[in-house]
């Protein structure tokens, strides 16, 4: 069993957002020591948004050793990227970085686009970049900063989805990160929380629309994880207490969420669909 490490955190220092790997202290785990496939995903081409870092490199890392080819969508984080890549292809899989902003529906499209062209089809569609900021009051998120937050964290899925579909066939899976503020929303992440229950009731309804297509979507409801977003964007006096408030007294590492993913990629979770998928260190979801 991994001793993963508990707060406080007295080491990390605030950050820019979005962040960078190399800025955190203690390092995220994103599985590179311990997790073993076992072909599970043999021969399946996914797309992961938000794979630089985070949540997304650890499923990017466990989808390649379970023997996926993997598209790398990600804003600007040339280096993390890199470094996903890397571990991508050292497990034998084909790596595609691809930058750019999916609060733009153009790129959504031309994700996908380069997906078609790289692998010949898209398997699995991981929904999982997002923006988050934390605000004292609602007068003080600008109309801007709202509007952001929507565009990246639940348009993006839609324009992603809608470009993806016609390069999927019976069997495929699409898999969106929500969070346990969809049913418990942090006042200080109102913007952020919003878009999460949307992700939430976005998922129920496409289950249901792509269910007669043999399509399944899920999503799954992160609690507190260790990831290059929680420096970013996150007081410092809360970053450094950050998951003592869950019965495991620790925040969860990116690698610990990695087999969700994977669980709901394959084919052994062929009757499940519309579900959402708790990984909240003990907390339940109500």
């Amino acid at each position: 069993m991994v001793d993963f490490p508990k707060p406080p955190f007295e080491n990390q220092r605030p950050i820019k957002p979005p962040g960078r790997d190399e800025e955190m202290d203690p390092r995220p785990d994103y599985g590179e020591a311990h997790y073993k496939g076992s072909g599970r995903l043999e021969g399946r081409k996914a797309i992961i948004t938000g794979a630089d870092s985070g949540i997304g490199r650890a499923v990017a890392l466990a989808f390649a050793r379970e023997g996926a080819d993997v598209l790398i969508s990600y804003l600007d984080e040339h280096d993390d990227a890199r470094e996903t890549g890397r571990l991508v292809e050292s497990a034998g899989r084909k790596a595609v970085l691809v930058p750019g902003n999916i609060a733009d529906a153009r790129h959504c499209r031309a994700i996908v686009e380069k997906a078609v062209a790289a692998f010949g089809r898209v398997d699995v569609l991981v929904n999982n970049a997002a923006h988050q900021a934390t605000f004292a009051a609602p007068e003080d998120i600008s109309d801007t900063e709202w509007e952001i937050t929507f565009a990246i964290n639940i348009h993006a899925m839609f324009y992603l989805v809608k470009a993806a579909l016609p390069h999927m066939r019976p069997g495929s899976a699409i898999i969106n990160t929500t969070s346990v503020n969809a049913d418990s929303p942090s006042p200080q992440l109102l913007a952020y929380a919003t878009t999460k229950g949307a992700i939430q009731n976005f998922t129920g309804g496409l289950a249901q629309m792509l269910a007669e297509r043999e399509i399944r979507v899920n999503c799954v409801a992160p609690g507190p994880i260790w990831t290059p977003l929680i420096p970013s964007t996150m007081p410092m006096e809360k970053v450094k207490s950050f998951g003592s408030q869950v019965p495991m007294q620790r925040p969860g590492q990116p690698c610990e969420l990695a087999p969700v993913y994977v669980m709901l990629a394959g084919p052994e979770s062929s009757y499940v669909s519309g579900a959402t998928v708790a990984v909240t260190g003990g907390k339940p979801i109500i």
